[in-house]
């Protein structure tokens, strides 16, 4: 299975790390919302599991991987008490974790490209998917909490776009019949410079082109 890039030791402790951290931001966010332990749970699990989750469900992989393997379950409770505890403290280690949470985004691109494409899934599909692998956890976060989801705003870093980056790569190996665990983690790189390079200068998505007013004068802005 072409899902199956690293060993599953290594699977699972990358798996592990990256549930981890997006379980920390989804939990700071409930901390920032002024929620109870529970809601900070909540947050911290739909972060973490939400992309896999909904594309195991179009998959149709299931029960999802998050429901077979507790690790992947009790990992974001763990993350739920250190946020709990010790959210200043984390507060303040703030560029580690955007640090972790860029090469999360990066292995999950990556993983769930491949998945989706071991369901028989087409090229674009399996972008789509393993782009909302990586994305769609923090997309459900945002909601539930009332905000904008990040990838949508404007004044934010770029987010989406190095993942759905990183999951073309991954469909363009597969096609190449390259993907393997050296190529695959090529990927995840590129998708992880990407974000972090975006976070460093800044990158964002253009907004539409402003016209001039036609009643104005006519001419374009």
């Amino acid at each position: 299975m072409t899902s199956q890039i690293f060993t599953p030791d290594v699977q699972q402790v990358l798996d592990l790390i990256g549930i981890f951290v997006f379980a920390l931001s989804g939990g700071l966010l409930a901390v920032r919302k002024n929620l109870d332990i529970f809601g900070i749970a909540v947050l911290a699990e739909v972060t973490a599991l939400g992309g896999g989750v909904f594309r195991d469900l179009v998959i149709g992989a299931v029960p999802p991987a998050a429901f077979q393997n507790m690790g992947y379950f009790f990992t974001p409770l763990v993350a739920t008490l250190v946020v709990f505890f010790l959210h200043p403290e984390v507060q303040r280690i703030n560029g580690t974790i955007q640090l972790l949470d860029a090469a999360g985004l990066g292995l999950f691109c990556v993983t769930g490209t491949a998945k989706a494409h071991d369901y028989g899934l087409g090229s674009v599909a399996d972008i789509a998917l393993g782009m909302l692998t990586a994305v769609g956890g923090g997309v459900a976060r945002d909601l539930l909490a009332h905000e904008l989801p990040s990838l949508l705003r404007w004044d934010r870093a770029l987010y989406a776009v190095p993942a759905l980056v990183g999951a073309g790569m991954v469909a363009v190996l597969i096609w190449l019949n390259a993907l393997d665990g050296v190529t695959g983690t090529l990927a995840a790189l590129v998708a992880f410079t990407l974000r972090m390079l975006a976070l460093r200068y800044d990158w964002r998505a253009p907004r539409a082109w402003h016209r001039g007013s036609s009643s104005s004068g006519g001419e374009s802005g």
